[in-house]
Order: C-alpha cells, then structure tokens, then sequence
C-alpha cells in the first residue's frame, strides 16, 4: 500500500488515522511482487535508494521509478539508455536524461547544496563517468566542482588548478590508461582522494584492470579507490565525506 493509498483511505474514512500512523511507520519496504522497494533506506542511510536501470524492462522500470517518485518526491537511476527514458518520459514527463553519464532522474530542483567536492579527469574521454559521479553527488545535495583533461601527460594543467582542488572537501580523481592521477593528487591534497578507474585505454590497459591496479597499489596516502567505472560509487561515497566535513564546521 503506497502513501497515496493510505492517504486516499483515511480521507475516505476506511481507515482511521490511528490505523494510517501505524501502516506509515512499519512501511520498510514496498512489495512490487518482482521488486522489493526499500522506502526506509533514506532514514537508516541518508540517501533513498538508487535505480540501477540496466537490464530492467520498461514496465518494472516504469512502476519502479514511479513508487520512488511517489514515496520521495524525487528519484536518481544510473545506466539508462536512451529507449528507456523514451519509454519513462510519455508516463513521467519531467523526467530528464543525460546521455553522456546515463543518469535520468526527477529532481527536486530547490534542494541546496552544499560543501565541495572536486572531480578531476586525466582526459576527456573519462568524462561520462565523472559526470556519473558529479551528477550523483549533485542529486545528493553536494555542491560539486568539475576540473577535466588535467591528466599527468600535461601536469602543467593540474598544477595550474592545485589551489582550486585544495579548496574541496573531498577530491574524486577518474583517469584511464595507466591511472596515474589519483596518485598525484594524493600527494597534492590533504583530504581523501576517491580514485575511480575507467575502462579507457588500449589493449594492455585490460578494460580499466591496469588502472584498478595502479590505483591499489598507489604509494600516495588517502586514496581509496571504487570499482572501475563506478562513477555513481564515487559520487556517493564523495558526499557521505563532505556532509561529514560540513557537519564539523558546524553548517550541516
């Protein structure tokens, strides 16, 4: 039973508002039948659940983002493509879509934002997946700072921009090839430094794994790294550490 429903009865008078108190605060998860939609997520976590819309049929997608919609006024999903934010925009016609990250989302466009986080790229072909993590920190309400094509092959172009990143509560650094960024911005920063490894690069770079690999065995302190391409990873773990460092300054 959605709020909606509960709501609808109470004012119908099928139900008490005694009886709708308790359907409201037991309501953890919301049965679809082929999904179980978890509605208490943001309350224990902070951050409503996520759709990852790969592989999902237009129909559960549809119903999907419909119930996140309705429960949170609002809904982020990662991985769509573009039939299906064709499909999505003829029932939800404020739904948006970036083809660049693959992020189609409804987003409560007052929110604020807040903090800083910078995400680098080494080049502008990993730019999809930083975009994936900007605009998941972004949806989050994290006030986010993009510095791309500032890879090490030019290093004159990051030095250029080191005051800037200084500035951030957290970096995100998302480089192919060999991965080599991440390290140097360790060694520039003294927040953490999110690593997150793209699959660009030719035939030896494996599809992101020579990159992963650099990016473990960086000799740099404070870099954690995600998945490769987990630019959505990134995106959340970056504003979990930014609300934590405005929270200590006392504005959060």
């Amino acid at each position: 039973m959605t709020i909606q429903h509960i709501l609808e009865c109470v004012q119908a008078g099928s139900l008490s508002i005694e009886e709708a108190e308790g359907l409201l605060k037991d309501k953890r998860f919301e049965d679809l039948g082929y999904a179980k939609l978890d509605t208490d997520r943001k309350k224990r976590t902070g951050f409503a659940e996520v759709v990852f819309c790969s592989g999902k049929t237009d129909e559960y997608l549809l119903h999907i983002y419909q119930s996140i919609y309705q429960e949170n006024g609002e809904v982020l999903g990662t991985r769509a493509t573009e039939e299906q934010y064709n499909f999505l925009k003829e029932h939800l016609p404020q739904i948006q879509y970036d083809s660049n990250s693959h992020i189609m989302k409804i987003e409560n466009k007052e929110k604020k934002r807040i903090g800083k986080v910078a995400i680098c790229t080494a080049g502008t072909a990993d730019i999809p997946v930083a975009e994936e993590a900007a605009q998941t920190a972004e949806f989050f309400g994290t006030k986010v700072h993009r510095i791309y094509d500032v890879g090490v092959s030019g290093i004159h172009r990051l030095l250029a921009k080191v005051e800037e990143i200084q500035e951030a509560n957290c970096v995100v650094a998302v480089a192919g090839m060999e991965g080599a960024l991440a390290s140097v911005l360790g060694g520039l920063v003294r927040t953490p430094v999110i690593a997150v490894p793209t699959s660009i690069g030719y035939g030896a770079s494996f599809q992101g794994l020579s990159a992963l690999l650099t990016m473990l065995n960086s000799c740099s302190n404070g870099v954690a790294v995600v998945n490769i391409d987990n630019g959505y990873g990134a995106g959340y773990l970056a504003t979990q550490m930014n609300r934590l460092a405005v929270s200590g300054s006392g504005e959060y």
